[in-house]
């Protein structure tokens, strides 16, 4: 058994010292990489400038970005950042997935020389394959994240253009009223739309743009629902807004109802680990009596 264990830390710690030449030779051809990557928000990008890293993969490999997943995460990205920006976030989420990945890959090599526990070396290469998923799809939480911030002011604002346009003032006008009045992600978009209209874009066209970045549905609808309005005329978008105010007012409240819901489902779970606790002091020591 002693011989196998020497067998296994002989192969573990060379497979290691072959990760940690490989990040070295990446270190060192990184460097001409790391222009590209300055820019990014450390915040948001946690150890921004190791990515070049994951770039010089990239570029050894020749990778192209066409598969069927490379098609999907443009799209997504599309929604949280401008189109002519949309190749190089998809290259960064790339690089940052590779370089964290290989980071904590070889941290666990690191782990189980201090630890020689071959049971955290296999859950420290979960985690590196972990990372590599976390960091692939986090663009599509993002989306998630902002879809709910788009949805928490939109109630409010369609009655807010409802409200205007019955009294009298026309689309465009009531857009930008409606617009510079608040600064969560919806209103930002909204004042994005009133960009393009100074720019020389169709009310029609910028709308349509709106409902394009904001990809919900039920905003998509309500920019489609204002295209037909500005088509059909003012006296007839008013009546369409008032309608559309109505439905979206309705399903707030279901989202709150199903909200409420989903909290209470989450209390059940603490309340059920503290449950199996309880039981567990009370029969540990009632079996422990009976056995003496």
């Amino acid at each position: 058994m002693l011989e196998f264990l020497k067998l296994q830390d002989v192969i573990i710690m060379g497979m290691g010292c072959a990760v940690l030449i490989i990040w070295m030779v990446l270190f060192f051809l990184s460097g001409k990489y790391h222009s590209l990557f300055r820019t990014l928000s450390e915040k948001e990008y946690p150890l921004k400038d190791l990515y070049s890293m994951g770039y010089v993969v990239i570029e050894m490999f020749h990778y192209k970005f066409k598969g069927k997943y490379d098609r999907k995460l443009r799209a997504e990205l599309a929604v949280l950042y401008e189109e002519k920006y949309v190749d190089y976030y998809l290259r960064v989420i790339y690089a940052q997935s590779i370089t964290l990945g290989l980071l904590v890959f070889l941290f666990s090599f690191i782990l189980y020389g201090l630890s020689r526990d071959i049971l955290i070396f296999i859950i420290c290469m979960g985690m590196a394959a972990l990372a590599v998923y976390y960091f692939m799809t986090l663009a599509e939480k993002k989306i998630q994240k902002r879809s709910d911030e788009l949805l928490n002011d939109f109630s409010e604002i369609v009655s807010k253009l409802a409200l205007l346009v019955n009294a009298g003032m026309i689309m465009r006008e009531a857009w930008n009223e409606v617009a510079y009045a608040g600064e969560s992600v919806i209103y930002q978009e909204m004042i994005r739309s009133c960009e393009d209209m100074q720019n020389g874009v169709s009310e029609a066209e910028a709308i349509r743009r709106f409902g394009v970045r904001c990809i919900i549905p039920e905003i998509k609808k309500f920019a489609s629902t204002i295209i037909q309005g500005i088509e059909k005329g003012n006296r007839e978008l008013a009546m369409m807004l008032q309608v559309q105010s109505d439905e979206i007012w309705e399903m707030k409240q279901q989202r709150v109802k199903r909200a409420g819901a989903k909290a209470n489902t989450k209390l059940m779970i603490p309340m059920f680990i503290m449950f199996i606790g309880i039981l567990i002091m009370i029969v540990v020591p009632i079996f422990t009596n009976l056995g003496v």
